[in-house]
C-alpha cells in the first residue's frame, strides 16, 4: 500500500514539475555557492535576495501586471543593483564588506516590505498572490517555468566553465590576478550578476527569505568533504540538487 502511495505521489504531473524546477534551482545555485563561500561573501546571496524584494513590487506598481517575467526582471534589476551598490560602497569607503553587506539588506529589504504594504492596500485584486515572493511556492511552477530556469542555469553553468580559471584566480589570490592584468571589477561583476541570475529564478520556488540558504548550506556542505574547488563545485551542485 505504501509502495502504491508512494508511485501516485512521485507519478503526479505537478509533483514532478516541482522536483525537476527544485533540482535545477538547487544544482545552479550549489555551485555558484561554492564560490560565494570561498570568497567569504556567504551573506551576499542573502543580500541579494533581500534585496529582489522591492524590485518585484515596483514592477508590480508600475506596470499592473502580475506577470511572472515582468515581477523577475523588476527583481533582477534591484537584486543586480544591490549587487553594484554593495562593490561601489566596499570600493569607495572605509566600511568592509560585511558592513556593506548589512547596509544594502537593510535598506532594500525594509524598501520592499513598505512597498509591499503599499501593494496590499491597492483596491485591485491583482495584488494577491505578491507575497507568495517571499516565502516562495514551488507548487505554481509551470513547465513553461522550469524550461526557463533550465535555460538559464545553462547559460550559468556555460559561463561558469568559460570563466573557470579567472574566477579561480580571483577567489583564491586575487592580487596574482590583479598582476596578470585581470579586469577584477569586471569578474566580481560578472559573479555577481550570475548569483543575482539565479536567485531570481528560484524567488517563485524558495522566495526571498529561503533562497539564500539555496546557495550557502550546499557549498557549506561540500566544503567538509574537499578543499579542491572543482570537486567542491560538483559535489555542492550534487547536494543542492538532491536536497532541493
Amino acid at each position: 500500500m505504501e509502495l502504491n502511495t508512494l508511485t501516485e505521489f512521485f507519478g503526479n504531473y505537478t509533483v514532478q514539475i516541482v522536483i525537476l524546477g527544485t533540482l535545477v534551482l538547487g544544482l545552479t545555485s550549489g555551485a555558484l555557492g561554492s564560490f560565494a563561500l570561498l570568497r567569504k561573501q556567504s551573506l551576499l546571496g542573502d543580500a541579494i535576495s533581500h534585496a529582489t524584494l522591492p524590485g518585484v513590487c515596483l514592477a508590480f506598481l508600475i506596470t499592473q501586471s502580475k506577470s511572472p517575467l515582468v515581477l523577475l526582471i523588476g527583481a533582477g534589476i534591484a537584486g543586480w543593483t544591490g549587487a553594484l551598490l554593495i562593490n561601489w560602497i566596499t570600493e569607495n569607503s572605509r566600511l568592509k564588506q560585511d558592513s556593506a553587506l548589512g547596509i544594502i539588506l537593510s535598506v532594500f529589504f525594509g524598501f520592499g516590505l513598505v512597498l509591499l504594504t503599499i501593494v496590499q492596500k491597492l483596491p485591485t485584486a491583482t495584488k494577491a498572490g505578491l507575497d507568495k515572493f517571499l516565502f516562495g511556492n514551488a507548487s505554481t511552477l509551470l513547465i513553461s517555468d522550469v524550461k526557463v530556469m533550465a535555460v538559464l542555469s545553462l547559460l550559468i553553468v556555460g559561463v561558469l566553465i568559460a570563466f573557470w580559471k579567472e574566477f579561480k584566480l580571483i577567489v583564491f589570490d586575487i592580487a596574482y590576478a590583479r598582476s596578470l592584468g585581470l579586469n577584477i571589477r569586471f569578474l566580481s561583476t560578472l559573479l555577481s550578476t550570475l548569483i543575482v541570475t539565479a536567485i531570481v529564478i528560484g524567488l517563485q520556488t524558495v522566495g526571498v527569505i529561503l533562497m539564500s540558504a539555496m546557495l550557502v548550506a550546499p557549498a557549506a556542505s561540500a566544503r567538509q568533504w574537499t578543499d579542491r574547488l572543482g570537486v567542491m563545485v560538483v559535489l555542492s551542485a550534487l547536494i543542492g540538487a538532491v536536497c532541493g
